[in-house]
Order: structure tokens, then C-alpha cells, then sequence
């Protein structure tokens, strides 16, 4: 049974989806610290100093009463909160990503097409007569001297 496990889990294709999430996981966490430290504060910024993540409603006060300036501060205090400013945050977020992998896919289609470029003309051919290779704009071959049709 061991021995089965093994070969499973040494399988080509188990190999390389734990590589892809592996790598998916560091690629989230990348995008995730570019939504937060690059992208969203010059949009906080340009929107009057908002900080997305302290976006929320107070459904229900906790046991200090309220307003709070953070949602730290409203979840600390035992508040339920209706936090739509870490939805958009997730939004942005998923729109940064699906933009990244389509960036990503678009290029490696183009790398793609380039490998299946069409073949080149070919620029000899074979003579009809003794088969050797000839250029294809000859008319006669060089080799047994037969007149060749175009």
C-alpha cells in the first residue's frame, strides 16, 4: 500500500499541481500586499484619506458604546459589524489578480504563436528523374542534366 502511495504521490501531474499551488499561494500574497501597501492608500488618498479596511457599519454596539473610529476598535469592543470596506478591498484585490493572470496567459499565447509559426517556403525539391535535391527554381538538374517542367 506504501509502495502504491508513493507512486501516486510521485505522479507527474500531483507533482505539478502542488508546485502550482505552492506558487499560486506566494503569487496571492504578493498581489494581496500590492492591493494593500501600493494600491490602496493613493486611493484612499484620492478619495479624502479613506482607508477601505475601517469602512463599516456597527449592526449591534458591544460592551463600549460606540462611535468607532476603527473597526479594530468596534471588534475589540465586541461590536458586530457589517464590514463592506474589507469587501472592497477583496474586490480590488480580485480584480488585480484576474488582471495579472490575464496578462499572464495573454503573453504566454503569444510566446505560444510565435513557436507555431508557419513553415518557410521550401527553397529546394527533388528532381524527378534521379531524386536529388535541386534548387526550386531550377530548370534544369545539376546533377544528371534532365529539363525540368516548372
Amino acid at each position: 500500500m506504501f509502495k502504491e502511495f508513493k507512486e501516486f504521490a510521485m505522479r507527474g501531474n500531483v507533482v505539478d499541481m502542488a508546485v502550482g499551488i505552492i506558487i499560486g499561494a506566494a503569487f496571492g500574497t504578493i498581489v494581496n500586499s500590492l492591493v494593500a501597501d501600493v494600491i490602496m492608500p493613493p486611493i484612499g488618498l484620492l478619495l479624502g484619506n479613506v482607508d477601505f479596511s475601517n469602512l463599516f457599519i456597527m449592526l449591534k454596539e458591544g460592551s463600549a458604546p460606540g462611535p468607532f473610529s476603527a473597526l479594530a476598535d468596534a471588534q475589540k469592543a465586541g461590536a458586530v459589524t457589517l464590514n463592506y470596506g474589507l469587501f472592497i478591498n477583496t474586490i480590488i484585490t480580485f480584480v488585480i489578480v484576474a488582471f495579472a493572470v490575464f496578462l499572464l496567459i495573454r503573453s504566454l499565447n503569444k510566446l505560444k504563436r510565435k513557436e507555431e509559426a508557419p513553415p518557410a517556403e521550401p527553397t529546394t525539391k527533388e528532381c524527378p528523374h534521379c531524386l536529388s535535391t535541386i534548387p526550386i527554381k531550377a530548370t534544369r538538374c545539376a546533377f544528371c542534366a534532365s529539363e525540368l517542367s516548372s
